[in-house]
C-alpha cells in the first residue's frame, strides 16, 4: 500500500509539473519581473495580504535599508476573500493566510474555496495556479519541504495536505482531516479554528480550535507526509487558543484570546502538550503571535497593542514591552534578520513599521495604508 501511495504522488506531481510548465502564465506583473534567480529586492520584500470581499489581492512592498516600506506592486490572487460571522479587524480570525517558501508565495481565497500560487522574483510576483483548497473557506496555510496543508475553517473545519510539484500543488485526497468541529456555533469568529504550522521538525501540525472546544490539536504526521487519521485533542478550558509559534527549543508559544495570555508548551511525540508558562499580557483580545529572533510580540486587537515576551528556547516568557498600535492588532511578521517588525492592523487596513531594539522595546519608524486592506489578515516579510 505504501509503494502504491508512492507511485500515486509521483505520477500526479508529474502530471500537476507538466500541465504547469505547458500552460501560460494566470496573470503577469504591471512591469517586468526580474528573472528567475535574481536577486533584485530578494531579501528586502513584504508582502501583504488585503483579502477583499470583490477580490482578493497580495501587495508588494519593498523595504527600504531603514525598515520604512513603499509600495511596489499590487497582484490578484484570482479568488475572493471572505469574512466570517462577526469579525470586525480579521475577516479570516486566523493566522498564517500568507505563507512564503523557496521561490513560493502561497495565499488563501476564503471566499472563493481556493489557494493561490505565486512565484515571488524579488518585489514581484506571477500567479501560477490556483487550486481548490479541499474544503470550505480556507484560513491558513503551512509549508515544510515539499508539503503544503491548508486549513479549512467551516463545514467543522479541516485539514487538508498537498505536495509541492513543478512550481505549484498537487492535492492529495486522502491527506484531508475532518476536525469535527460543532458549525452551528456562533458567532463565528470566536467557533471557527484559528491556525495549522507545522512543527519546527516537520513532524506534527498543529491545528487551534479557538472556542470551538478551545483544544489545540496535534496530527502526527507519516513518512510520506500524510497524517493521522485521528489528533491528539489538548483541550485547554477558557483558553481558546488561537494563534501558534515556536521558540528556538521548539516549545509551542499559543495566543490564548479566553484569557488574554501567552502561553508556551512542550509538545510530545505522541502529540500531548505540557504547560510550561503563561503570562498574561493585560490587555483584551490577545489573538495573534509573531516571532523575531528570541523575542515575541502577541497582538492585542482590542488594545491596540503588542505585548513583547523573551524567550531563549526554554519555554520561559519574560515580559520586555507594550507598544501601542494603530486601531485593529492582528497578524505581523518580523524581518529575516530580526531588526524590524510589521503589524497589521486592520480597522483601517494599515500597516504599522517598527524597528525592534535589543531589549525588545519597539520603536515606530512609519506606516503605510494597503489599498483595500481593511479587515485583512495575511502578512510574510523577506
Amino acid at each position: 500500500m505504501r509503494s502504491a501511495l508512492r507511485i500515486t504522488l509521483a505520477t500526479a506531481s508529474a502530471v500537476a509539473a507538466a500541465a504547469l510548465f505547458a500552460s501560460p502564465a494566470l496573470a503577469a506583473p504591471p512591469h517586468a519581473a526580474n528573472p528567475p534567480g535574481s536577486s533584485v529586492g530578494a531579501s528586502s520584500a513584504v508582502f501583504v495580504q488585503t483579502d477583499g470581499l470583490g477580490g482578493n489581492a497580495v501587495v508588494a512592498y519593498d523595504r527600504a535599508a531603514d525598515g520604512t516600506l513603499h509600495q511596489a506592486g499590487t497582484y490578484p490572487t484570482g479568488g475572493v476573500g471572505g469574512a466570517l460571522a462577526g469579525s470586525v479587524v480579521d475577516h479570516l480570525a486566523s493566522q498564517g493566510s500568507l505563507a512564503y517558501d523557496r521561490g513560493l508565495l502561497y495565499a488563501v481565497n476564503a471566499g472563493s474555496d481556493t489557494v493561490t500560487v505565486f512565484a515571488v522574483h524579488g518585489d514581484q510576483l506571477v500567479r501560477l495556479q490556483v487550486i481548490s483548497s479541499g474544503g470550505a473557506f480556507p484560513v491558513s496555510i503551512t509549508t515544510h519541504g515539499r508539503l503544503v496543508y491548508v486549513l479549512n475553517a467551516r463545514d467543522g473545519g479541516s485539514v487538508q495536505g498537498f505536495v509541492r510539484a513543478g512550481g505549484g500543488l498537487v492535492r492529495i485526497p486522502g491527506w484531508n482531516r475532518p476536525l469535527g468541529l460543532d458549525p452551528t456555533l456562533t458567532p463565528e469568529f470566536t467557533h471557527t479554528p484559528g491556525q495549522v504550522s507545522f512543527t519546527p521538525d516537520g513532524s506534527q501540525l498543529v491545528v487551534t480550535t479557538k472556542a470551538d472546544g478551545s483544544a489545540i490539536d496535534v496530527f502526527n504526521l507519516n513518512g510520506l507526509g500524510g497524517l493521522a487519521q485521528r489528533p491528539t485533542v489538548n483541550v485547554e478550558p477558557g483558553a481558546v487558543p488561537f494563534a501558534v509559534s515556536f521558540d528556538a527549543g521548539g516549545h509551542l508559544l499559543v495566543a490564548e484570546a479566553g484569557t488574554n495570555a501567552v502561553a508556551s508548551f512542550a509538545i510530545a511525540p505522541n502529540g500531548t502538550v505540557t504547560p510550561i508558562t503563561t503570562a498574561a499580557t493585560g490587555q483584551p483580545a490577545t489573538c495573534w503571535i509573531a516571532r523575531s529572533g528570541s523575542l515575541f510580540y502577541a497582538s492585542n486587537a482590542g488594545g491596540p497593542s503588542l505585548s513583547g515576551y523573551a524567550d531563549a528556547g526554554s519555554g520561559a516568557l519574560t515580559p520586555v514591552s507594550l507598544t501601542a498600535t494603530d486601531p485593529g492588532t492582528v497578524d505581523a511578521a518580523s524581518s529575516p534578520d530580526g531588526h524590524y517588525l510589521y503589524v497589521q492592523t486592520g480597522a483601517n487596513g494599515i500597516v504599522d513599521e517598527f524597528r525592534v531594539n535589543p531589549d525588545g522595546s519597539l520603536t515606530a519608524i512609519g506606516s503605510v495604508t494597503v489599498p483595500d486592506g481593511v479587515g485583512g489578515e495575511g502578512i510574510v516579510a523577506q
